[in-house]
């Protein structure tokens, strides 16, 4: 690595505002050596399209070797940690097989047949806060939406969602000294889970995962385990802060939420032009280099660690014309909120049959939503994985 080391993610003003930064360093050094936020690695931070997406499906780049950083070596010396064998450790043909036994659960027809449901709850949820003039939109609706989803779909009692909120927030801000005992609390939360589940089983995702079978091949304790705790944290964070980036983003200049309001049938292309610019997922999780590679004109060693970075990615000039513009009617998006290649993510369906509902909604039943505070004012969450925001205050009427 030659490159000077800068730890960009933790910069207030960076945190804020990535984007002129990422369009700086993609005209000037593409691949680049950064360091992550509270003393974490030194990585090679990927920022434009076509090298992000050719990374992503780059056999030499290996998940199942990044180590560095990740939740893999979080757990204190000597202590076994139980969530380092879910699919997004591994490389195929491991990850194949995890993948097929997983997604012969996580069907199609058992996603679409959440809709009525997913009606219901945001129905509620927006009925709880129809007589308040003003409400914070994330705590109220954009948390409470998808966490409830994915803990109806999965059979955990959504009492619990605070508890495993509070695990998820250290886990993806990499809030390092507090994560041993996150992980701690989490999988003893998850073992609970699965053996009353199987002592009961349902027709929930969790009974189907313990259930499924393929040629014989089952899930191991260690697999099941690691597969709920990526399914819990995954299977919210992303609609999140898609819920929340997105009604910021329409809000943030009035003409975008009226033409939406106005034009109803624009909202599965405008969900996507929402992930594109200020996707939910900054960048993706680790892969390391097993062999000597180059990327955008850098040579990366052996050894090294990779990041790429999804929300640059979606803004190169090169990949999608007036990039820097959000048009809520952009036809060809191929952006790479999802991932790409064999990591792309198996949730994707779940995150924007949620976003259609919600945004549905929020559009017609309050069609004055405004926001409390100036867009300026507003926090971003910590950390180089995520992009959220910590809270979203909005006057309903």
């Amino acid at each position: 690595m030659t490159q000077d080391v800068a730890e960009d993610f933790a910069d207030p003003g960076f945190r804020a505002d990535p984007h002129p930064r990422y369009a700086q360093w993609r005209a000037a050094g593409p691949v680049r050596r950064t360091r992550l936020p509270g003393g974490g690695a030194e990585v090679w931070l990927i920022t434009r399209y076509e090298d992000a997406r050719r990374a992503l499906s780059d056999p030499r780049l290996s998940k199942q070797r990044a180590e560095t950083g990740t939740v893999r070596s979080a757990a204190r010396p000597g202590e076994r940690n139980v969530f380092g064998q879910h699919m997004l450790a591994f490389d195929p043909p491991h990850h194949t097989r995890l993948r097929r036994l997983v997604s012969a659960a996580f069907t199609a027809r058992r996603i679409e047949a959440l809709r009525p449901r997913i009606e219901q709850i945001t129905t509620e949820l927006l009925d709880a806060v129809a007589g308040r003039d003003e409400v914070d939109l994330i705590d109220a609706f954009a948390f409470p939406l998808p966490i409830q989803v994915i803990c109806e779909l999965l059979g955990v009692p959504v009492a619990d969602r605070d508890a495993f909120r509070a695990w998820s927030d250290v886990l993806v801000t990499g809030d390092r000294p507090r994560m041993p005992e996150a992980l701690k609390a989490l999988g003893a939360y998850i073992r609970g889970l699965l053996a009353r589940r199987r002592a009961d089983p349902g027709d929930d995702l969790l009974s189907g995962l313990i259930q499924v079978r393929d040629e014989g091949d089952r899930l191991s304790e260690d697999e099941l385990s690691s597969m709920v705790f990526l399914l819990l944290i995954a299977g919210h964070e992303t609609t999140v802060n898609l819920l929340g980036n997105g009604v910021y983003l329409l809000l943030k200049e009035r003409p975008r939420w009226e033409r939406l309001r106005a034009e109803p049938e624009l909202l599965p292309t405008a969900i996507e032009e929402f992930l594109r610019f200020e996707g939910p997922v900054a960048t993706a999780t680790f892969r390391v280099a097993t062999e000597d590679l180059e990327i955008g004109g850098q040579t990366i060693a052996a050894g090294d660690p990779v990041m790429v970075g999804l929300l640059s990615a979606g803004h190169d000039e090169e990949r999608f014309p007036e990039a820097e513009e959000l048009r809520l009617d952009r036809a060809q998006n191929p952006h790479l909120a999802f991932g790409h290649g064999v990591h792309y993510c198996l949730g994707a369906p779940l995150a924007r049959l949620e976003a259609q509902v919600a945004f549905g909604q929020l559009l017609s039943r309050f069609p004055r939503l405004a926001l409390a505070v100036p867009a300026d004012a507003l926090a971003w969450r910590p950390g180089a994985l995520i992009r959220g925001l910590v809270d979203l205050p909005v006057r309903l009427s």
